[in-house]
C-alpha cells in the first residue's frame, strides 16, 4: 500500500507539472496564467514535507508498538520466572527449617541463606517488571493510541484530498479557458470560467490553511514521539541497570556466606573428645611463674608444655566441646594434635579449636595473661 501511495503521489506531481507547462504556454490571453496553477514551489514544498512527516510518524508509531510488545512479553516471561524462583525459595527454606541431617548443619545454613537471597532477588525482579509496565509500556501505548497522532494524520489526509480536488479544478479551469479562446464573445462561457476560477481560488486558499495546520500538527507529533520514546528507552535502561546492580550485591553476599559454609565442611573434623584426656588448666600463679622463669632463662614460655597464643582469625564453636575465639584474644594452649586441632583455655572457658587460627606468642604482657582467665 505504501508503494502504491508513493507512486500515485509521484504521478500527481508529474501531471501537475505538465499542466503547469501547458497553461504557461497557452495562457497568454486575458484569462489564465501562472496564478491558476496550484503546484507552485511553496505548495510543493509543503506537500513533500507532509509526506516525510507522515512516513516519520508512522515509523515511530510502529517502533513504539514494537517496544510495547517487547516489554509486555518480557513482563509475561519475567512473571513466570518470579513464580519459578519463588517456588525454589520455598523449597530451600523448607529443607533448611526441617534440618534432617545428622552429621552437621552446614547445608542447612547454606539452604536458608540461599532461600533468603532468592526471595530478595525475586522481589527485585517483581519491582523491575512493575516499573517497566508503568513507566515504559503504558506511556508508549498511550502515545500509539493517543488523539494527537490520529488528529494530525486526519488533517494530513484531509489536506491530501483537498489537494486532489484543487488539481481536478485546475484541469476544469484550463478546459474553460480553452473554450473561451475558441469562442471569445460567448458570455455564458465567460461566466462559467469565472465561476470555475473562483472555486479554484477558494480551494487553494483552504488548501494552504489546512496544509499549514496539518504540517504544524504532524511536526509537533513527530517531536513528541522522538523525545518521549527516547525518554522511555532511557527509563528502561536505568531500571535494568539498577536491578542488575542490586542482584549483583545480593549474589556476592550470598556467595560469601556459602563459601564460608563450604570452608567449614572442608576443615578437619573435630577430634573425638572421648579419647582425649586433658589435665585441668593451670592456675594464674603457675602461668606467671612459668612466664617469668622462661623469660629469665631462655626467653620462651614452654614450661610444663603450655604456651600462649594470640587469635589471628575468628572461630565460632559448633559444639560444646569447641571453643569460640575472637581476633586479639590470648589462649593458653595445652595440647596440639597431629590433625591440626589444639586444646586450650580462654576467658575461663576451655575447648578445642583449629591451631592454624592461633599464632604463638612467647613474650606477652602480664595483663594479657590475666585476660586469659
Amino acid at each position: 500500500m505504501e508503494a502504491i501511495r508513493k507512486q500515485a503521489t509521484k504521478l500527481r506531481e508529474q501531471v501537475a507539472r505538465q499542466q503547469q507547462a501547458v497553461l504557461r504556454q497557452f495562457g497568454g490571453g486575458g484569462y489564465g496564467g501562472s496564478d491558476t496553477v496550484i503546484t507552485d514551489e511553496e505548495e510543493l514544498h509543503r506537500h513533500q514535507k507532509l509526506e516525510k512527516l507522515y512516513i516519520s510518524t508512522r515509523s515511530a508509531k510502529h517502533f513504539q508498538r514494537d517496544i510495547v510488545r517487547g516489554v509486555e512479553g518480557y513482563i509475561v516471561t519475567g512473571s513466570k520466572q518470579v513464580e519459578i524462583g519463588t517456588k525454589l525459595c520455598e523449597d530451600s527454606r523448607k529443607y533448611g527449617s526441617e534440618n534432617t541431617c545428622t552429621s552437621g548443619d552446614t547445608l542447612t545454613k547454606a539452604s536458608l541463606s540461599f532461600a533468603n537471597a532468592r526471595a530478595q532477588m525475586e522481589k527485585e525482579r517483581g519491582n523491575l517488571l512493575k516499573s517497566l509496565g508503568t513507566q515504559v509500556a503504558e506511556p508508549l501505548r498511550a502515545m500509539v493510541m493517543g488523539a494527537p497522532l490520529e488528529d494530525a494524520r486526519h488533517l494530513a489526509q484531509r489536506y491530501d484530498r483537498m489537494r486532489q480536488e484543487a488539481e481536478a479544478q485546475t484541469i476544469e479551469v484550463s478546459k474553460r479557458q480553452a473554450k473561451v479562446r475558441e469562442n471569445p464573445g460567448n458570455p455564458d462561457l465567460v461566466m462559467k470560467l469565472e465561476s470555475a476560477e473562483a472555486k479554484l481560488q477558494d480551494l487553494k486558499s483552504n488548501m494552504t490553511i489546512l496544509g499549514k495546520e496539518a504540517a504544524s500538527a504532524m511536526a509537533a507529533v513527530e517531536d513528541q514521539q522522538q523525545n518521549q520514546t527516547l525518554q522511555r528507552l532511557i527509563t528502561l535502561v536505568e531500571a535494568e541497570r539498577s536491578y542488575h546492580q542490586r542482584i549483583l550485591e545480593i549474589i556476592e553476599r550470598l556467595e560469601g556466606e556459602m563459601r564460608y559454609e563450604q570452608q567449614r565442611i572442608e576443615a578437619p573434623q573435630t577430634p573425638q573428645v572421648e579419647n582425649i584426656t586433658s589435665s585441668p588448666p593451670p592456675s594464674y600463679e603457675e602461668i606467671s611463674n612459668e612466664v617469668n622463669a622462661s623469660e629469665m632463662h631462655n626467653g620462651t614460655s614452654d614450661a610444663m608444655g603450655y604456651f600462649l597464643g594470640e587469635v589471628m582469625f575468628p572461630y565460632q564453636a559448633d559444639s560444646n566441646f569447641e571453643l569460640s575465639l575472637s581476633v586479639g584474644d590470648y589462649v593458653v594452649i595445652r595440647e596440639v594434635t597431629s590433625s591440626g586441632w589444639a586444646e586450650g583455655e580462654c576467658k575461663g572457658k576451655a575447648g578445642w579449636f583449629p591451631y592454624d587460627y592461633i599464632e604463638r606468642r612467647d613474650r606477652v604482657l602480664a595483663t594479657k595473661v590475666i585476660e586469659v582467665f
